[in-house]
């Protein structure tokens, strides 16, 4: 490997890009390798005009007064506000588009067409449907769904001092208990975040304390709403995940067709471009330009997402061809024609390739907005314009590729001479989730409970979030990890865009099966199934903890008793540091292999790995070696074993 490129779990991405002539956030990592100690640390203070102050030993407050623990811990408050606000933003727009659909088939007098999940979603919340359904099964009308979105939307924008109803419905009991004693409850999702921005301000709250325990709310209203109310409904609008064995990686490409890239986090906004798309005379004007037709090539978040219910969309979509740090390669190729992107990890860099390229950008949400890129926000009123006008962009775009790029294609040469060589697998596992996986198992956690206790499966490490390039290299940590865990018989899930990287360095195949322990080798060859599980994208983080609360009612304990441990090794940016103040919230250990910017605060450190431990019973732990990674996650399920009473 080449010292100008960062290193990479997945070898032949990390060979192409080294070939590649474009300078790509896999070479910039090099040029940015080294990193502002205050920065790292957080104890940099740019407030107000006395600063930037930067704390040390020597210089131990800033102007004001304001000493490491006030800053660190301000600077981490408003980074957990920002990505919860992220969060916010997703499920704010997830819950306009379900109304905005539903009302569409009320207006139209049609039911809607994913019932069940209506169904489900409607008991989970109390709501009855005050519509004209049939009366035989009263959870199924559009009218419900239209309630639900409402419920949702209310919630989200109550006051900070009108505490969110919907989460005494969602969750645990025993979680719900820890949380009200704590007394951090949250308040409207939007406010909560309003208020930690006002509290970081200027010479106001300088309680460390206090600003940790704001964090753990906004987790409790991120993971809540953000994570798992946006996944019920997306199943609503879209179809819930079913497990299907799918192609991912570069190799899901075909030059042949033409190719809209998406990028983003929310599936909802390509709702009405995807039943177009599925219109015969639509497939058919990609034909009479010479196409196979047209399709969505899956990346980042939004492509997990739409790969977990491939089996709804088998027409339109290619598959999943790999996370955000992927994205540059994706286009590198030749073959996309059309860059959609709606939200984050769409990477800046992917900007000068499209540029150079000739490949067209639409972004549908202002919050996106890409520099190169021609706005289209969505809007119900606007869908047919816009759908329109994104088509008809694609094809432009593939008829520019074709008679501009003649030469060949390298990364797919190999694909199309030898399909099961190239970039990726042909056969990876998607589509599980909280339901998907109980079907499995035949329709109880019973068989998982009892593998777990017999010792087969050891316990669960949930490896999640997001891809960077500073750990260890391009998925090296998360990759590298889960192969030592499964040699513990460890079972991992999964989801975002660690997802990415596991299933396209095949962890995710059932050749993976030979790399596990003898317990959990025997267990996956008897369920047919991969040592790693995929439940999709970041969002779906959400159905992981609701697979976990639903095994903790089984057994008959509170979460932080499950020898379960979560792990987000590669974590990248604020959405996942609000994903991480639910997990602790919720009572887990929690993992990061780079430290979070606070540890130029004493005080941060020890809550967060300590003094957790005796609040909610969640830890953070820090370790940027696998190995000892590793260990530590093993010692800790197995002192939970010990604890329940379990062979350890």
């Amino acid at each position: 490997m080449s010292d100008l490129i960062c290193s990479s779990a997945d070898k032949p991405l990390e060979e192409f890009l080294e070939k590649a002539p474009y300078d790509t956030s896999h070479h910039r990592m090099v040029n940015q390798a080294n990193k502002c100690g205050y920065g790292l640390s957080g104890v940099c203070c740019r407030l107000c005009s006395n600063g930037p102050c930067r704390i040390s030993p020597a210089k131990p407050k800033g102007v004001c007064g304001a000493d490491a623990d006030t800053i660190a811990c301000r600077n981490f408050l408003r980074s957990v506000a920002a990505g919860s606000g992220c969060y916010t933003h997703v499920v704010e727009n997830t819950a306009r588009r379900l109304k905005e659909v539903a009302q569409g088939y009320v207006d139209r007098g049609e039911k809607i067409r994913n019932k069940g999940a209506v169904s489900r979603l409607a008991k989970i919340l109390g709501i009855n449907c005050k519509g004209n359904c049939n009366p035989e099964c009263p959870y199924v009308c559009a009218e419900t769904a239209v309630m639900i979105a409402d419920a949702v939307l209310e919630d989200l924008r109550r006051p900070i001092d009108e505490k969110m109803e919907l989460i005494e419905k969602i969750a645990y009991p025993q979680r719900l208990d820890v949380w009200k004693t704590l007394g951090i409850m949250p308040g409207g999702a939007k406010d909560e975040i309003f208020n930690a921005i006002v509290k970081t301000s200027t010479n106001l709250n300088s309680d460390p304390v206090n600003m940790l325990m704001h964090c753990l709310r906004l987790g409790i209203s991120t993971g809540t709403y953000g994570l798992i109310l946006t996944n019920l409904m997306n199943d609503i609008i879209m179809g819930p995940p079913q497990i299907t064995m799918d192609p991912v990686g570069l190799g899901v490409i075909d030059p042949e067709y033409v190719n809209i890239m998406i990028t983003g986090h929310q599936q909802a906004m390509f709702h009405h471009l995807q039943e177009t798309l599925e219109k015969e005379s639509i497939q058919r004007s990609a034909k009479l330009m010479g196409a196979k037709g047209i399709r969505i090539v899956g990346c980042t978040c939004v492509g997990q997402d739409y790969q977990a219910r491939s089996a709804h969309y088998k027409n339109i979509f290619s598959g999943h061809a790999g996370n955000n740090y992927t994205s540059e390669a994706v286009l590198l190729t030749g073959c996309i024609d059309l860059v959609l992107s709606e939200f984050n990890c769409t990477i800046p860099g992917i900007e000068p390739i499209c540029e150079e390229l000739d490949i067209p950008m639409i972004c549908m949400d202002d919050v996106a907005k890409k520099v190169n890129a021609r706005l289209l926000p969505y809007t119900d009123e606007d869908k047919e314009m816009i759908t329109g006008e994104i088509i008809a962009a694609a094809l432009v775009g593939y008829k520019n590729r074709k008679e501009k790029l003649t030469g060949t294609m390298p990364a797919l040469d190999a694909c199309r001479e030898n399909p099961m060589g190239c970039h990726g697998y042909q056969k990876s596992i998607t589509g599980l989730s909280e339901q998907t996986l109980v079907s499995a198992l035949g329709g109880s956690l019973q068989p998982l409970i009892d593998v777990i206790a017999s010792g087969k499966i050891l316990g669960v490490v949930a490896i999640v979030g997001c891809s960077n390039l500073r750990a260890k290299g391009h998925d090296v940590f998360t990759v590298e990890l889960a192969k030592e865990l499964i040699k513990k018989d460890i079972l991992i899930l999964s989801a975002g865009c660690t997802c990415g990287g596991l299933e396209n360095c095949g962890l995710m195949t059932m050749d993976a099966i030979e790399l596990a322990g003898p317990g959990l080798k025997e267990v996956c060859n008897d369920l047919g199934v991969p040592p790693v599980l995929n439940f999709g994208p970041c969002l779906a983080i959400g159905r992981i903890e609701m697979a976990a609360c639903a095994l903790a009612e089984t057994m008959g304990v509170d979460l932080p008793q499950l020898p379960v441990v979560i792990s987000a090794p590669q974590w990248l940016e604020e959405q996942a540091l609000a994903d991480g103040a639910y997990a602790l919230a919720l009572g887990f250990p929690l993992h990061l292999a780079l430290a979070p910017f606070v540890t130029g605060s004493p005080t941060a450190v020890s809550v967060l790995t300590e003094g957790l431990k005796k609040m909610t019973g969640g830890q953070l732990i820090i370790d940027t070696e696998i190995d000892s990674t590793a260990d530590t996650m093993e010692k800790l399920i197995r002192d939970k074993r010990k604890a329940l009473g379990l062979p350890f």
